[in-house]
C-alpha cells in the first residue's frame, strides 16, 4: 500500500531523507488523543514502518488496568459536560438566528399584505365607480322605443 503524499508523490519514491520528514509531519497529524487511542485501538503509522518511536512504543507496550480510572472517568465526563455546555450554547444561538429569520419575515410577509389589502381595497372602489358611470352612460331602453 503506497501512501499518496499532499505533493502528490508515492511514499516509495522521494528520498529517504525527504521521506523521514514527511512521515514525521504525518505522524504528528495522526497521533490521537490518550483516551482515544485506548479506545479505538489505533496504532499510528510508525509502527508498521517499523521505524523506533519511543512515545508510541510506550503507549503500545503500556498495559492499562480493565477498569476505568477514577481520575480518567472525571477527565472525561468534565470533557463531556464542557463540549455539552458548548453545543447548547450554539444550538442557542441557532435559534436565535432561526427566530429573528423567522420575525423579520413575519413583518416582511405582514407589509406586503397590508399593500395587497389597500390595493384590493382601491380596486375594488375603482370598479364599483366604473360600474356606476357604465350604468349612467347606457341609453335606456324606455328612450329608444
Amino acid at each position: 500500500m503506497s501512501l499518496q503524499r499532499p505533493n502528490g508523490n508515492s511514499s516509495s519514491s522521494p528520498s529517504p531523507k525527504k521521506q523521514k520528514t514527511e512521515e514525521s509531519e504525518e505522524e504528528e497529524l495522526m497521533v490521537p488523543d490518550m483516551e482515544a487511542a485506548g479506545s479505538t485501538g489505533v496504532v499510528s503509522s510508525s509502527a508498521d514502518d517499523g521505524a523506533n518511536n519511543p512515545e508510541t512504543d510506550q503507549t503500545q507496550n503500556a498495559k492499562r488496568p480493565r477498569g476505568r480510572n477514577p481520575v480518567d472517568k472525571e477527565y472525561r465526563s468534565l470533557k463531556r459536560l464542557l463540549r455539552n455546555r458548548v453545543s447548547a450554547q450554539q444550538a442557542r444561538e441557532r435559534k436565535k438566528v432561526y427566530v429573528s429569520d423567522l420575525e423579520s419575515r413575519a413583518n416582511e410577509l405582514q407589509n406586503n399584505n397590508d399593500e395587497l389589502e389597500e390595493k384590493i381595497s382601491t380596486l375594488m372602489n375603482e370598479n364599483t365607480m366604473l360600474r356606476k358611470m357604465l350604468i349612467n352612460t347606457r341609453p335606456k331602453a324606455d328612450e329608444n322605443h
